[in-house]
């Protein structure tokens, strides 16, 4: 059993969310349920059941009425999952490769540093104008430098994951609301992942379901400032004390507010 999360900003006042989904194992068809309604970008590691779901729906596209037009659903790969293939190798075995792989990549981060919190069409803009060459550079030296190795060697692996993935990859410097990698959403897993073992005995998937609404309010109301604890006693108070069912919607962690101030984090 586990539990799958991510975070999502809504489009009024950016105005950010996490929501969690459970899932009783691992298999592909439970990101084909979960995200069955999803329209847009996925960001996240290479599960399969991501890159299953992205094939599918530029499969549907090809097959709609022009045969053309875009997908309602691609997956945005991670870049942080790929620089750790090439840390791992380098920690192994020293290899300048790995280690001029880190180094380019590291120049895609400093982009990233340098535009963090402006809007999409800024951080588009300057992916488009640095980010677009360094990518093409890294990806015509990746695919030199794995015609040199064998299959078997590691450091082989670690470019064969970055070059089987490159569309993915390389997603974000096409779209300015996209990251360059999902650790915003596996930080949001850590608090589970340190307590795992606690969640081997959820009870029952139900449980694992109840879960998950929870971790949604939580971290919900994290991303929007306040303090998770003291939010979640306060709506329940209000909740206990009569607070109208019409107006649930106000103690929503982006709608909820004390008289004068948000709850301190």
């Amino acid at each position: 059993m586990g539990l799958r999360g991510g975070r999502a900003t809504l489009a009024r006042e950016a105005t950010q969310a996490a929501y969690y989904r459970f899932s009783p194992d691992r298999r592909g068809e439970k990101p084909r349920d979960h995200f069955a309604r999803f329209r847009g970008a996925i960001q996240a590691d290479a599960f399969s059941g991501y890159e299953a779901l992205a094939r599918s729906a530029a499969e549907r596209a090809t097959r709609g009425p022009t045969g053309r037009g875009p997908p309602v659903l691609t997956h945005a790969a991670c870049w942080a999952h790929a620089r750790r293939k090439f840390y791992d190798v380098l920690e192994s075995t020293k290899s300048p490769i790995a280690e001029e792989a880190l180094k380019r990549i590291g120049e895609l981060y400093q982009i990233e540093a340098e535009i963090n919190g402006q809007p999409a069409e800024a951080r588009l803009a300057a992916r488009q104008d640095r980010a677009v060459l360094i990518l093409d550079g890294l990806h015509d030296w990746l695919t030199a430098q794995r015609r040199r190795l064998s299959s078997k060697n590691a450091l082989a692996r670690a470019i064969q994951y970055a070059l089987s993935r490159w569309q993915a990859l390389t997603r974000y410097a096409g779209d300015g609301r996209l990251a360059i990698d999902n650790n915003v959403a596996e930080r949001a897993l850590r608090t589970i992942a340190i307590t795992r073992k606690n969640f081997l005995f959820l009870g029952s998937e139900a449980g694992g379901e109840r879960a998950a609404i929870l971790y949604t309010v939580l971290e919900s109301a994290k991303l929007n400032g306040l303090g998770p604890e003291a939010y979640l006693a306060n709506v329940i108070d209000r909740m206990a004390s009569g607070h109208p069912i019409n107006r649930f919607a106000e103690l929503l962690p982006w709608n909820w507010y004390r008289p004068a101030a948000k709850l301190a984090a």
